[in-house]
């Protein structure tokens, strides 16, 4: 306690801290892994606070000096607590360790990092942020000079140097305001956010198709960083019939109306969908705090307002895009899609349709980022057509090398109202999709496992999935993929692959930024009520193995 006294939340934190805080604040280091550090808001080794931020922030700028001639760095951060302030502080330790620190001079989304390292030649970006997590949570997202998150074996090598460090005696620190006035940390200009957003506005593809654009869409960024270049974009393509969800407008770390700012989940949309019923809205659309995922909802036959999921956008969006690109003579030679292996197995009969290979990667958009910069080596990079999650992220081109929520809300908007001008709904494009290649459902379930008991916990219930089992209710296991083996070439993950009779499947790993196990289950069948009642069936068995 007699080191940390340059934050005064954290001296207050330790005076009352009990044992079992204690015991969870200290029983680990913060681990850097792909995803870089993400963590609780506190005082402890296993938290977000300025020290655990200064020693990554040291780490990665030793490995940044042994391996570039004169490094440079992006930052950016959103609008959670203490973003802006760990943000100071890791430029401060940047530049004080000789790197040029080049950061964004407000909050901005996670896509302008990404575009900015290429941009501007940089040797490395960090983003502070912890995405959709509730506020409770802040990161450290660490992307390499091709404006991808770093992946494995970056990781691994960034956290052998942070793990060398002591919190205190090894990181050098340097004060932000001073380093501002000499000229030693630069902001970054509005000509390079200017050129990101012409770059998003890039991607429609009407190549000349009317479309009405007076459709009224109701958006809300969930008290984060999409505000402003989302409507931007918008309003600059001519969108303009546009209500803005005001509880939820402006940068609020606290996220009041939406305790877990994720567009994935009803809870965080509900208050949106209730805008779109007063105004009568054709499209409801939001995006999470650092705007780099996009949720829908768009009214049914009944008038009233259904949530889509990240595999229903995807697909929608991969059958729209294919579609125009082929329709106007636009389908690069070899294209390419890329999805992550719990994404919608459908999307690459879709991409199959259309010509297109299918590339499948480990969970995260890393990997997503990681194939572009493998085609830009070969110079196929115009080969790209699409890449997509499951957990609502869409990027439709190179420009960035990151899930990008502001080029995906505009793609989105262009899309809806494509389909509207020829009166046709989202939700009958998407029983069109099923209709030519057979009704498809995914679903994903999160369970907690708090502390150090949660992750022990977590690691054995994992064995326990190792084990002998033959079948999840009535379906047999056909194959186990286990990624943890390195399979197809990909990065060896925790990750386990069950194949299932009858076209089904159910994913099972760890989260890698929260205490979490995740569930995804995908079942094949008639009709979506008898995939429902299948889906119950097998999430019932699964989860008499998570007790």
């Amino acid at each position: 306690m007699e080191n940390a006294i340059t934050d005064a939340d954290i001296i207050t934190e330790l005076k009352v801290m009990n044992d079992e805080k204690i015991e969870d604040a200290f029983y680990r280091n913060l681990e850097f892994g792909t995803g870089g550090l993400r963590g609780v808001i506190g005082a402890g080794t296993n938290r977000m606070n300025i020290y655990t931020v200064a020693k990554a922030s040291q780490g990665l700028a030793n490995h940044l000096k042994k391996s570039v001639e004169k490094p440079s760095i992006v930052i950016g951060y959103d609008s959670r607590i203490k973003s802006d302030v760990f943000a100071k502080v890791a430029a401060g330790v940047f530049v004080a360790n000789g790197i040029k620190v080049n950061i964004w001079p407000v909050l901005m989304p996670v896509s302008t990092v990404s575009y900015a390292i290429r941009y501007l030649h940089a040797s490395a970006g960090v983003m502070i942020t912890a995405s959709h997590n509730p506020s409770k949570y802040n990161g450290y997202k660490v992307y390499g000079s091709d404006g991808c998150q770093i992946t494995t074996e970056a990781a691994k090598v960034i956290f052998s140097e942070i793990k060398k460090l002591d919190i205190f005696k090894d990181v050098k620190n340097s004060d932000f305001e001073t380093e501002i006035a000499n000229g030693n940390i630069q902001y970054i200009s509005e000509e390079v956010y200017t050129t990101f957003i012409k770059e998003v506005k890039n991607q429609s593809l009407l190549y000349g198709d009317k479309v009405d654009k007076s459709v009224a869409i109701v958006y809300s960024p969930l008290n984060g960083t999409g505000l402003k270049p989302v409507i931007r974009v918008l309003n600059e393509m001519g969108y303009s019939n546009i209500t803005i969800v005001k509880e939820q407008e402006q940068p609020d770390g606290n996220f009041p109306t939406c305790p877990y700012p994720n567009p994935e989940i009803k809870e965080a949309m509900e208050l949106g969908i209730e805008y779109a019923k007063e105004c009568d809205a054709d499209l409801f659309l939001a995006t999470d705090p650092d705007c780099d995922r996009v949720g829908i909802a768009v009214k049914n036959r009944d008038e009233k307002y259904e949530l889509l999921t990240g595999n229903q956008i995807g697909m929608l969006l991969l059958d729209y895009i294919c579609g125009q690109r082929q329709k106007h003579g636009k389908m690069p030679g070899d294209p390419v899609m890329v999805k992550t292996i719990v994404t919608m197995d459908m999307a690459e009969q879709i991409a199959s349709h259309y010509g297109l290979q299918t590339i499948n990667v480990l969970t995260g958009f890393k990997f997503i980022g990681e194939q572009i910069g493998y085609l830009e080596q070969q110079g196929k990079v115009s080969s790209f057509v699409f890449g997509f999650e499951e957990s609502h992220g869409y990027l439709t081109s190179t420009y960035i090398r990151d899930k990008d929520g502001v080029g995906a809300a505009y793609m989105i908007c262009e899309m809806f109202s494509f389909y509207k001008t020829k009166g046709v709904s989202l939700l009958e494009k998407l029983e069109e999709l099923y209709r030519t290649y057979g009704y498809c459902m995914n679903t994903l379930h999160s369970y907690e496992f708090d502390g150090s008991a949660g992750l022990t916990k977590m690691q054995s219930i994992m064995k326990v999935f190792r084990g002998d089992i033959k079948k999840f209710g009535n379906k047999k296991i056909i194959n186990l993929l286990d990624y943890e083996l390195g399979l197809d070439d990909l990065p060896k993950s925790n990750v386990l692959k069950f194949l299932l009779e009858d076209n089904c499947s159910i994913v099972v790993r760890p989260s890698g930024t929260e205490p979490k196990i995740k569930v995804y289950i995908s079942v094949s069948a008639e009709n979506k009520r008898i995939a429902e009642s299948v889906e119950t069936e097998l999430l019932k068995s699964v989860e008499e193995y998570l007790k």
